[in-house]
């Protein structure tokens, strides 16, 4: 029987890596003293136990480049808001004296 607390390794992990690198990991796991699978195993006990941070800085991103989207969409849409309206030009061609209002002479002058 196993310990309790120790599991028994009976899965297999297989990776694709460089010749090379596949070279200078075992190199380096024998200048540590230990075996690739041990070294392998304990970079990932390690990504288990670390608190998942790639999420809220991934919100965090879209937030900030949603609001710059936002911004220059604002910031063009600017300039179309503080000119006058084109839609008043033929009124204001027939209102001749600008008061705002149409009579009956300005009217029939068109």
């Amino acid at each position: 029987m196993t310990e309790p607390g120790r599991l028994k390794k009976s899965e297999s992990l297989e990776i694709r890596i460089p010749y090379p690198t596949k070279e200078a990991f075992m190199a380096r796991c024998r200048a540590d003293g230990r075996s690739a699978s041990e070294a392998v195993r304990a970079f990932i006990d390690q990504q288990l136990e670390a608190p998942a941070k790639a999420r809220p800085a991934r919100k965090r991103l879209r937030l900030i480049v949603g609001a710059a989207i936002a911004a220059a969409v604002g910031a063009a849409a600017l300039p179309s808001l503080a000119r006058p309206s084109l839609s008043h030009a033929p009124f204001d061609r027939l209102d001749a004296d600008h008061d705002g209002a149409l009579s009956r002479a300005e009217y029939d002058a068109r």
